[in-house]
């Protein structure tokens, strides 16, 4: 499998770093071993917690129990901690020895020895951090390379491990990438030739341009998007029915080729039916809601999938909108992360109102209640076209009375089915004409 550019630069910065730095960093060096080795029983989740230590925090790490400090900034040699790596006293080795696997090579404990030595500084994980804008280094010796400040920190960091860029590549070369990460497919040679004949700078610019206003843009953009919201035509249970939902896939598609701000992209696809006077597009936005997996079998038990579905919500929201792992905690405090299972079920709170029980039987009248119907613009324009002409047809008058009419009407029927369905206001799934 092919990792995607982006992910390849990023581990690419990451060993940069790792080598450009000589002092111990805790987020790179120490966190991911506590996590592999000790955070089962000195992390979050108090049920496993052994001996009153947590080692996920700074506070707990040098909490005084019984006079034993795990760590003393500073004075490696005092701290119980790297005492527990090292001894050979398999009573009081930890990880203990009926843990096998776990326990630390003897460069890993080398990095707890210099990190308690330069101060066992903790940090925030970085995806909690706040944003905060860096400088760009400055570069002395950038030439042509640096272009933007992204390519001052590449250049510091690839020169700080000894190396170099590499050499610019040729035109047609830069022309392939450039259409297989914008638009997604090669081009053709006739799209080509127009850059080959003039190289340019501006030139290329141009061509950035012109290709960040390609339909395909928004296609190719799309793509990884409806993956991490397990966008699909099939509900996945039992038949794998059809469902209609492309209307969601048309709306994330115009998101990027209108360039929506992000934050807007959050409100509509979280709760878009629930804005002043939402717009057609922005309740179908809110469909993400319910593009998990369901079930139409006729003998599954309407509470037991409330509370499959209520999960999956809360999952996925973690995974897409927080890049957390909400998950683990459906079922008890998570080992790793700071969340507890109060707050799972807290989060689910949040789509207790979604009304899509998702099964049929012979209790439903339809399969995935309720929909709203998406027309393309030919037919709304004809549908608007004939309400015109019917308008036309009757006197001022009669107009009032009929719109009047067709008010109590939807009052009514509104009504009825509030009392049938007995549930509260749901989000929205599409179909379309």
């Amino acid at each position: 499998m092919r990792l995607p550019k982006h992910t390849l630069a990023c581990l690419l910065l990451i060993a940069l770093s790792a080598q450009a730095s000589a002092k111990v960093d805790f987020t790179r060096d120490i966190r991911p071993i506590l996590s592999d080795k000790c955070f089962h029983c000195h992390g979050p989740d108090e049920n496993t917690r052994e001996a009153k230590l947590r080692l996920d925090t700074q506070e707990g790490s040098r909490a005084n129990l019984d006079g034993v400090r795990a760590i003393i900034p500073g004075k490696p040699d005092e701290s119980e901690l790297l005492h527990r790596i090292l001894t050979k006293d398999t009573d009081e080795l930890m990880p203990p020895a009926k843990s096998h696997k776990k326990r630390l090579t003897q460069a890993q404990a080398e990095l707890f020895r210099q990190w308690i030595a330069e101060g066992a500084e903790y940090e925030m994980h970085w995806s909690y951090k706040p944003v905060a804008k860096m400088p760009a280094p400055k570069m002395k010796d950038g030439g042509k390379f640096v272009k933007s400040p992204i390519d001052a920190f590449i250049l510091h960091h690839a020169q700080a491990a000894g190396h170099q860029p590499a050499t610019p590549a040729e035109p047609v070369t830069l022309v392939r990438r450039l259409f297989l990460d914008l638009v997604g497919v090669p081009p053709t040679p006739d799209e080509v030739a127009p850059f080959l004949a003039d190289p340019s700078e501006k030139n290329y610019e141009r061509l950035v341009d012109k290709l960040l206003s390609d339909p395909r843009y928004g296609e190719r953009m799309a793509v990884p998007w409806l993956d991490l919201v397990r966008f699909a035509d099939t509900i996945g249970y039992h038949s794998d029915n059809f469902m209609e939902v492309s209307a969601y896939r048309d709306y994330v598609i115009g998101a990027f080729n209108r360039n929506l701000p992000y934050d807007q992209f959050v409100i509509e696809n979280i709760a878009g039916d629930l804005l002043p006077d939402p717009t057609p597009m922005q309740k179908t936005a809110s469909g993400y809601n319910r593009l998990l997996q369901t079930t139409e079998e006729g003998g599954a038990q309407a509470d037991e999938y409330v509370t499959i579905y209520q999960a999956d919500r809360v999952r996925n929201f973690g995974s897409v909108w927080l890049a957390a792992t909400t998950g683990c905690s459906q079922c008890h405090d998570h080992k790793y992360d700071p969340y507890t299972i109060k707050d799972n079920y807290a989060m689910a709170a949040f789509f207790a109102d979604i009304g899509d029980r998702g099964f049929n039987g012979n209790s439903l009248p339809t399969k995935r209640p309720p929909e709203i119907i998406i027309h393309n613009p030919e037919n709304l324009a004809r549908i608007q076209q004939l309400q015109k002409e019917m308008n036309a047809l009757l006197p001022p008058a009669n107009q009032k009375k009929f719109q009047e009419f067709q008010d109590r009407k939807n009052r009514l029927t509104s009504t009825l089915k509030n009392t049938k369905e007995k549930m509260p206001k749901p989000l929205l799934i599409m179909v379309r004409l």
